[in-house]
């Protein structure tokens, strides 16, 4: 595995490595606290037969709250050794001053209309307007021909989809959706559970049990009454609750009951002690 910080090392690796084989590159953007999640989404690319690039960058723009942005994990030199260990071709771990170089108000902005008004948008003002301008620099400085994204963040996937749009970049990079991983618990694995002490990754299986309890019921009843049964577990389990919310897979518009003729998905997000957690089950 090689490794970069400086974009113009990475540009000039890449082409090289262009100009004597065809490569397809793949590339995953992540903030570190690497999991078995992150690991699927390397082995996507190598199924695809990518060049893989893996990025580390803890993003400042996309925290509306700053600490969190304090208290996000740095495990640096583990994550290198499991990148090694997962045969990643490249790690690019670019500073603040590569990503934006003339501040951060200098690079452009993208709007993504209700997307940004809804569930994580609406719980997170400027989270998406941070992701947007991160990710479209690092495509700009990668210039990958597939992103390998995971489904856990489902809002963030179809943000991303839009802005590659935004960007006209459609031709140029394609998006794979990667399904979630999750522990034997069903807990969907994240960087934050880090955070959780023992009695509250207890707790918060119950996220992913109400997505299942959601997901049974869709037959039998109607979705306002299996949320209720969801976020009195929810209480049971002391997670503070931010939605649960039923929507278009496609389109994440919220929906107010299930409709059978739509592909939908239902998103949870809910706070297990200090800690955030998000999790969706396309049903």
């Amino acid at each position: 595995m090689v490794i970069f910080k400086k974009a113009a090392d990475l540009q000039d690796f890449i082409t090289n490595k262009r100009n004597e084989q065809q490569l397809k590159l793949g590339f995953i953007p992540t903030m570190g606290a690497l999991h078995e999640g992150h690991l699927s989404l390397i082995e996507a690319a190598k199924k695809q037969e990518c060049l893989t690039v893996c990025s580390i960058f803890v993003n400042p723009t996309q925290f509306n709250d700053p600490e969190d942005f304090k208290k996000y994990p740095n495990t640096l030199t583990a994550d290198t050794k499991t990148l090694l260990d997962a045969q990643c071709d490249i790690l690019f771990i670019p500073d603040v001053q590569e990503i934006y170089p003339n501040g951060f108000d200098a690079v452009k902005t993208y709007a993504f209309g209700y997307l940004e008004t809804i569930f994580e948008g609406a719980q997170r003002p400027g989270h998406f307007e941070g992701v947007g301008k991160v990710v479209a620099r690092l495509l700009e400085l990668v210039q990958p021909q597939l992103l390998f994204l995971g489904q856990k963040d489902a809002q963030q996937c179809l943000v991303i989809k839009a802005l590659i749009k935004q960007m006209h970049w459609e031709q140029k990079t394609s998006v794979i959706i990667v399904p979630t991983i999750r522990n034997k618990q069903g807990l969907a694995l994240s960087s934050r559970n880090l955070r959780l002490n023992e009695t509250e990754q207890q707790q918060a299986l119950a996220l992913y049990q109400s997505l299942q309890f959601i997901n049974a019921a869709k037959t039998t009843t109607t979705f306002v009454l299996a949320q209720q049964h969801c976020e009195a577990l929810l209480r049971q389990n002391h997670c503070k609750i931010e939605y649960i919310a039923l929507a278009d897979a496609e389109t994440l518009k919220p929906l107010a009951d299930f409709d059978h003729q739509k592909d939908m998905i239902v998103l949870i997000a809910a706070r297990v002690g200090a800690v955030r957690l998000i999790d969706n089950l396309l049903i």
